[in-house]
């Protein structure tokens, strides 16, 4: 019986309790703003980039200057959330056709936006001239923002793994489906045994109540407890199915901003006050250079 068998298996019984691995004596590193946080699914349609956007303008309300890069590199679409309107993108700054002040779009409650043109794909593929200059422009980053969020793509492609492990701290959305974490299971198994991911955080979303998260949560920790010796998950929360998060979907805006007081939205700020008292439990210097130097740089190994 393969690893994914007996993912499905363990799912489908509820867990009772769980021994975390416990945690090393050097993990927790001080840690200086900016915040580099990757949002990821090991499958896509789980709400990945709503929660990015909703929890952008939630660390914004709470008085952090907070900035996104669409990573989703194929199918960029954080821009139509937003209610964005983007003439250029990031393939111009590779592309040495703009600079990156140029392209950075404002987005509601003063979030800023480093869009990505649908179709390009070719991040992990750059020449040593354009990675360069990619660098050179994204080093004026780092005074400027408190909250650095990535938005990945889903699944496994070299551009979602890269983007996970060069960030300092990796939250992965999971619905109860069992597909969704099969696919979450799959992608922490492919970051801790190609590249050493120790820690990982985990968003329930599209859940019932915090009873049906936690079943879930319990199970898969369960599960990498058992395959992938010395991970870490924690708990970040859960998003409740909120028939407000389609309506405002469809209007182009954020549940926080049209629904504020939705059940979705109240839980949108509560995540975003829990997410900045976790530790930092990687050795990371907070820049927003040093993670593009760690993406561009496992992208040619």
């Amino acid at each position: 019986m393969d690893q994914a068998s007996n993912l499905r298996k363990i799912v489908s019984n509820q867990a009772t309790s769980i021994k975390r691995p416990p945690l090393e004596k050097n993990s927790l590193i001080e840690k200086a703003s900016p915040r580099v946080i990757s949002i990821t699914s090991g499958k896509g349609g789980v709400g990945k980039t709503n929660i990015t956007a909703n929890l952008a303008i939630a660390f914004a309300r709470i008085g952090k200057k907070v900035l996104i890069l669409d990573g989703d590199l194929g199918l960029a679409n954080i821009d139509i959330i937003l209610g964005i309107n983007s003439k250029y993108n990031i393939s111009h700054v590779v592309n040495g056709e703009k600079e990156l002040s140029e392209i950075i779009a404002e987005g509601p409650e003063g979030i800023k936006l480093i869009p990505a043109g649908s179709g390009f794909m070719n991040l992990t593929n750059l020449t040593e001239g354009q990675k360069l200059n990619l660098l050179t422009e994204f080093e004026s980053l780092d005074d400027n923002f408190d909250i650095f969020l990535i938005d990945t793509g889903a699944g496994i492609s070299p551009n979602v793994i890269y983007f996970n492990i060069a960030a300092e701290e990796c939250l992965i959305i999971v619905t109860p489906e069992p597909t969704s974490i099969t696919d979450a299971y799959a992608l922490m198994k492919v970051m801790h045994n190609h590249h050493g991911a120790k820690y990982f955080k985990l968003l329930l979303n599209m859940v019932k109540n915090e009873s049906e998260a936690k079943f879930v949560y319990v199970n898969l920790s369960q599960v990498v407890d058992r395959f992938l010796k010395g991970v870490l998950i924690e708990y970040v929360g859960f998003i409740p199915t909120d028939k407000m998060i389609q309506k405002s979907v469809i209007k182009r805006k954020t549940v926080i901003e049209l629904f504020p007081d939705a059940p979705s939205s109240q839980k949108f700020h509560l995540i975003a006050q829990e997410l900045l008292k976790f530790p930092v439990r990687n050795d990371y210097d907070g820049n927003i250079k040093f993670f593009l130097n760690k993406f561009l740089n496992y992208s040619k190994s």
